[in-house]
């Protein structure tokens, strides 16, 4: 089943389309555009709507220009709850703007990022146990 949904926020600088579609192998999210602060709670809000299944999310970036923290915060947040469920999130296809941002925070070290989300299809299945986040020491 596709679901073509479109995410539009605000000004024509912060658009952002999604296409999601959900089959017997996993969840497929294709997002286009950009992923910041204008629109981050609609990208979540996609994410979290999706139905609670075990099977993978797999989120194609291949789209996106642009990565705000904010959208970082949301993929990890998504991947928490992908494992709490007994699934897996996979970032897909992310082009080396995004790949960036991604190794910058360390996503690269909790979610698994691959090639495609063909690809992401077969290294699901083969992937490790998640490495769990880490959480940063507070100064006193």
């Amino acid at each position: 089943m596709c679901l073509p949904t479109l995410l539009g926020m605000g000004e024509s600088q912060h658009q952002m389309k999604a296409e999601v579609t959900v089959g017997a192998r996993g969840i497929d999210v294709r997002v286009t555009g950009e992923i910041d602060i204008a629109n981050v709670d609609e990208f979540r809000a996609l994410l979290w709507a999706l139905p609670a299944t075990p099977a993978p999310l797999r989120v194609d970036l291949g789209g996106v220009d642009f990565l705000s923290a904010a959208g970082v915060r949301a993929l990890i947040a998504v991947h928490l709850r992908m494992r709490a469920r007994g699934g897996q999130l996979v970032i897909c296809n992310p082009n080396s703007v995004v790949r960036r941002t991604l190794r910058a925070t360390r996503v690269n070290r909790v979610i698994p990022i691959v090639g495609s989300s063909a690809v992401g299809e077969e290294v699901t299945r083969s992937l490790p146990a998640p490495v769990p986040l880490r959480r940063a020491a507070t100064l006193i």
